[in-house]
């Protein structure tokens, strides 16, 4: 099983405590993510908030979503391929990895989070409901020898402390 769910109210709220974008933001739920068509691998990730990436900048979006699938598979977060070949936008960590256990963690209900890199010397500008990335659920193998038993105790970054 795999699929998405939006954040509480409460998360959204506290999410957004520290941040600060150009136009207005309130929680809703937005829109979920979506294949565009039957054949498509990737599942397009909607902004729900208006922002400018500054040139030569970066900006945090908030998806106000959050992903539950099998233990042995992870949700891939990539540009989508029209952002990178018609403006040069990227994501500032080249691919999202959204691990199983980030789901309902103790520090952020799993809320993703997308990062954009504007390498250019003009501004760029997201609107509401733009499609800014896509999510592919992919199953992973684990070597023979894998010892690891640590639980994920917490959100973004937790695993590398």
């Amino acid at each position: 099983m795999r699929g998405f769910e939006f954040i509480s109210e409460e998360q959204w709220e506290k999410d957004l405590e520290d941040f600060s974008f150009s136009g207005q933001v309130e929680y809703k739920k937005h829109l979920l993510p979506k294949r565009g068509t039957s054949h498509s691998a990737g599942y397009d990730f909607f902004s729900p908030v208006y922002t400018v990436i500054p040139p030569q900048g970066s900006i945090k979006i908030p998806t106000g979503i959050k992903s539950y699938m099998c233990g042995d598979e992870v949700l891939m977060i990539y540009p989508r391929s029209s952002l990178g070949f018609k403006t040069n936008i990227r994501l500032s960590n080249t691919v999202g990895v959204v691990d199983s256990d980030y789901y309902n963690n103790e520090d952020n209900e799993g809320h993703i989070w997308i990062k954009f890199f504007n390498p250019t010397d003009k501004p760029y500008t997201i609107e509401v409901g733009d499609k800014v990335a896509q999510g592919i659920f992919i199953k992973y193998l684990i070597a023979d020898n894998d010892e690891t038993k640590d639980e994920r105790i917490g959100g973004i970054g937790s695993t590398g402390k």
